[in-house]
């Protein structure tokens, strides 16, 4: 039986999740990114008003001022994100298990198995192309394909909110003539060496001797013709328990200089509440945990610790890394900024083996009760609860690290 693979692709996403709860955006062209007001940064995704006027992803903030003098710039709101991502990925669990994520707004479907329920790929990817646009507000580019590769370039064929098909029948005529730089992991720089070669377009790579290719390119050459030829076999991977973001974490700039553990042991549990509480809040937990350390002499490090289980728990975190930061600094000088992030990131479906000396109960416990914490600061703000470790020092516990959360979405690959 023929594949039938989809890949999934929200337009503009991050720009239409905020033009979807700020409604005057969208006649307007508005860039998510960066820091508008400290005026540095990079442009993570526009709007198409603002692309037609020259902005472009990964732009320089000022750049994209240069481009487009009236373009609104939008703090990213990672949180907001990514629960639209595990909207999507709740729906695209209604015709598959094979659901494999490419950052947070892509992800290939193996529909072949759901044809015989849902109707064929062309089917499915309208009827999701639909569903996503009427039920969650933002729109899709939906490419269909016997696989991975021409999927992905069905989806960037036509946007915004399409489906496109690249079946074997018809790729020669709509894939070949496009630019070699089109195709998945052909990047500027292996353009550039495509172009010393005289291929300019995925039809040229591949009709081009393979072992000239490998000759100038290695075993990516064969990879890349393969993939230009509609060879591509690789699965859609089933999907598992781990998480669509790589890590979270905090880290401040502390008031003054940390000159002792028990300052440390305070900002820990500060930072490590704040990443415990978006663990939760997404339904993650981490198996590792990473502390950072900068001190006032502009030395710095950052350590790593897988844990024996996954937890979204603030106390283990900030024991585990309070535990990492002992083992790893001398006090040489004082410290002027810490952070700590959770990574390798699993959901709360994840299974894992306990041992007979785990008291899964007083974990469970200890769930419970900072869940309710975090409703009570939900409802009564962040202060109505701390911890008394914040009691000895007002400066350092009078900090909403909260407020000023990192999330690490999934990398992509860069240039070969």
């Amino acid at each position: 039986m023929e594949r039938v693979i989809l890949h999934s692709d929200a337009n503009c996403f991050y720009a239409s999740v905020e033009m979807l709860h700020r409604p005057e955006y969208r006649t307007k062209p508005m860039a998510v990114g960066g820091d508008p007001g400290a005026r540095h940064g990079i442009v993570l995704t526009a709007n198409y008003i603002a692309k037609r006027a020259g902005v472009k992803t990964g732009q320089a903030l000022w750049e994209a001022k240069q481009a487009c003098p009236d373009i609104i710039f939008v703090p990213p709101r990672m949180d907001l994100y990514l629960r639209f991502t595990q909207m999507m990925r709740e729906m695209y669990q209604e015709y598959t298990d094979r659901i494999e994520p490419f950052g947070c707004d892509e992800s290939w479907l193996d529909v072949t198995e759901s044809c015989s329920l849902k109707g064929d790929g062309i089917k499915i990817a309208n009827e999701l192309n639909r569903r996503v646009r009427e039920e969650l507000g933002i729109t899709v580019s939906v490419g269909v394909s016997f696989n991975k590769i021409f999927a992905k370039l069905g989806s960037d064929y036509k946007k915004p909110d399409a489906v496109t098909t690249m079946l074997r029948d018809e790729y020669r005529k709509k894939i070949w003539p496009l630019p070699a730089t089109d195709l998945l992991y052909v990047g500027r720089r292996t353009g550039k060496k495509l172009l010393k070669l005289g291929i300019t377009t995925i039809g040229g790579l591949a009709q081009t001797d393979e072992r000239i290719l490998e000759q100038h390119f290695g075993k990516i050459g064969l990879v890349l013709w393969t993939f230009a030829n509609g060879l591509d076999t690789t699965p859609v991977r089933r999907e598992d328990a781990h998480a669509v973001i790589k890590s979270i974490g905090n880290s401040l700039t502390t008031p003054r200089d940390l000159l002792n553990d028990e300052d440390v042991k305070m900002v820990l549990y500060l930072l490590s509440e704040s990443v415990a509480s978006r663990l939760r809040k997404h339904g993650f937990r981490a198996r590792t945990v990473e502390v950072s350390v900068r001190d006032n002499g502009l030395f710095s490090f950052t350590r790593q610790h897988k844990i024996s289980f996954s937890t979204c728990s603030a106390s283990e975190i900030a024991e585990e890394a309070f535990r990492i930061f002992r083992a790893n600094y001398t006090w040489q000088q004082p410290i002027r900024s810490i952070g700590v992030r959770g990574c390798d990131l699993v959901t709360e479906q994840y299974m894992e083996q306990l041992t007979l000396f785990t008291d899964a109960e007083r974990r469970e416990k200890e769930e419970r009760a900072e869940r309710a914490v975090d409703d009570l600061r939900r409802r009564f703000g962040y202060y109505s609860v701390q911890r008394g470790l914040m009691l000895k020092d007002g400066a350092l516990s009078h900090v909403n690290a909260e407020e000023d959360h990192t999330v690490h979405p999934v990398g992509y690959l860069y240039d070969l």
